[in-house]
């Protein structure tokens, strides 16, 4: 629900009062453990205070002239009227019970030359049984090969490991719980080039109902050419070296996943990506004091740290964007809990891959950086592990 009016929160203020007092909201796994980042939905013992005097007190109006402006929206839209509204094909059945496989559908853009995007956000259509979208940009004749254009289908259509990599794809946006609507200043933007396809990747819940999804897209477009190209990297497990296995019962297993920038970039944001045993997400910088990679005592920065769940998966945006020099090795650092303390365990006796579905598991430390605007993805990084 929305607390953008008087009116809207007046009527919830002893709730909020509660749930604030008791630190139930915002909820302690939204909150980093370590990082300063623009979302950090953390209140102070002040802030606390002055909501429980405001409740106690009839929740008196103040005056209206103090109020900060509501940013111009577009409903159902957060972000201004979209200049092009990206539908799926053909929308999504979804069962009333039962667990689902991702879901994909190609999407083509059929533009004629490249367009630069300021702001982009997802909008599902059946809200309540999508968990989570990736929408992500799939270059003229790239992977997913084997896969129909315009329907959806799952991952048992694709044909050897490489359809499977995103690395190579450019993330435009992605929707979950508690996820922000992608929006850049006007020096930046994504881009998509001439002949590109859009791939939605979706995550669909049950819920005892059946249904139907058809979820969009709404892309601003940048008005001039923007100085810099916002592009999202990947620090992960796709390739077989960076494979693993947890075992049964393993309440705090770890994996790591590295790469070194090829080129200077402006770090942006991060988007930690788990499945079902994610426990907690770490993002650092090795520092080698002796200037060589390897060194057996490097420094860590540690940049971000935060507990993972899957009710909040937002991304990152940090409070000050950090110049990172080329040469700089990156790590993003994954704990799972495969025991059975974990509510959202299927199975806790099982061994757990790597895989694509919800069952399996994962390690995606998505990044932005911002390069100028001529430079290609393949330039940036190189993954190790």
């Amino acid at each position: 629900m929305s607390f953008e009016t008087y009116e809207a929160a007046r009527r919830y203020a002893l709730v909020i009062r509660n749930v604030t007092k008791e630190k139930a909201m915002p909820p302690a796994f939204s909150v980093p453990l370590e990082g300063r980042v623009t979302n950090d939905p953390s209140l102070t013992p002040a802030q606390i205070s002055t909501l429980a005097d405001w409740a106690n007190l009839d929740a008196l109006e103040g005056d209206p002239r103090d109020a900060l402006p509501l940013t111009p929206t577009s409903p159902p839209w957060s972000i201004p009227k979209p200049d092009l509204i990206i539908r799926m094909t053909e929308p999504v059945s979804i069962p009333a019970t039962g667990n689902l496989d991702y879901v994909y559908q190609i999407v083509p853009t059929r533009f004629t030359e490249g367009r630069w995007v300021q702001m982009a956000e997802v909008l599902p259509s059946l809200r309540a049984n999508v968990r989570q979208i990736i929408v992500s940009i799939r270059k003229p004749r790239s992977r997913l090969g084997h896969a129909p254009t315009g329907k959806p289908f799952t991952s048992a259509v694709l044909k050897g490991r490489e359809e499977h990599r995103r690395a190579d794809d450019d993330t435009l946006i992605v929707y979950a719980s508690g996820s922000l609507a992608e929006k850049f200043p006007v020096t930046m933007g994504k881009y998509i080039p001439a002949g590109a396809d859009l791939v939605f990747r979706i995550q669909y819940t049950t819920n005892g109902v059946a249904g139907s999804d058809q979820s969009s897209v709404g892309l601003v477009f940048s008005k001039p050419r923007p100085f810099y190209r916002v592009i999202t990297l990947a620090l992960g497990n796709d390739n077989d070296n960076g494979r693993f296995t947890i075992p049964p019962n393993a309440s705090d297993y770890r994996s790591e996943a590295r790469g070194v920038l090829r080129r200077d970039v402006l770090l942006l944001s991060f988007f930690p990506l788990l499945h079902l045993r994610g426990k907690r997400f770490e993002y650092d910088v090795i520092h080698a004091p002796g200037g060589t990679r390897g060194d057996v005592n490097p420094e860590i920065e540690t940049l971000l740290r935060v507990n993972y769940d899957l009710r909040w998966q937002p991304s990152y945006p940090l409070s000050e964007p950090r110049f990172l020099k080329a040469g700089t090795e990156l790590r993003a650092v994954a704990w799972y809990d495969n025991s059975p303390s974990n509510p959202n365990n299927p199975d806790p006796d099982a061994s757990v891959k790597v895989g694509d579905q919800p069952v399996d598991e994962v390690l995606g430390g998505f990044f932005d950086v911002a390069v100028p605007a001529t430079t290609r993805q393949d330039e940036i990084l190189i993954r190790e592990h």
